[in-house]
């Protein structure tokens, strides 16, 4: 489906996508309403879809899929029918103090994007975002 232009523009940390497609979490359905629906655009990269398959295999995350009958593949899958595909963002400049996040991070700045997050370590950055036109949070 084609995404409007006036679509707001979201980067998903890993735990949000866990969130919506894995543990489907009732505060996450806006989110993945907005997605369906055109009123969000999903930026993501390959790299952020190479660490989902990765945390994917984690135990605690397949015992969960299994429960639910829900297949690693189907989860990739869905990013892939709702992510709107960038390239690798140049390192912006602020770090974030977990090198993995920084990605996330990366590409918020660079697409002056907001950045959905659970993690401290990027939700503690929102300050420093809003001054380079991104922003953080945990929630839609």
């Amino acid at each position: 489906m084609p995404v409007p232009a006036e679509a707001r523009q979201v980067v998903l940390d890993t735990n949000i996508v866990l969130d919506v497609f894995v543990f489907q979490d009732p505060a996450a359905q806006p989110l993945l309403q907005g997605l369906q629906q055109g009123h969000l655009r999903w930026l993501a990269t390959a790299p952020m879809r190479d660490e989902l398959a990765r945390v994917l295999a984690y135990p605690q995350i397949a015992r969960r899929l299994d429960y639910h009958r829900l297949p690693p593949a189907q989860v990739l899958e869905r990013m892939d029918a709702l992510a709107h595909w960038v390239a690798v963002a140049p390192k912006a400049g602020v770090t974030c103090k977990d090198p993995d996040d920084q990605k996330f991070i990366d590409l918020a700045v660079a697409h002056q994007a907001l950045v959905l997050s659970k993690d401290h370590a990027v939700l503690c950055m929102a300050r420093r975002l809003l001054a380079l036109g991104a922003a953080a949070r945990a929630a839609l």
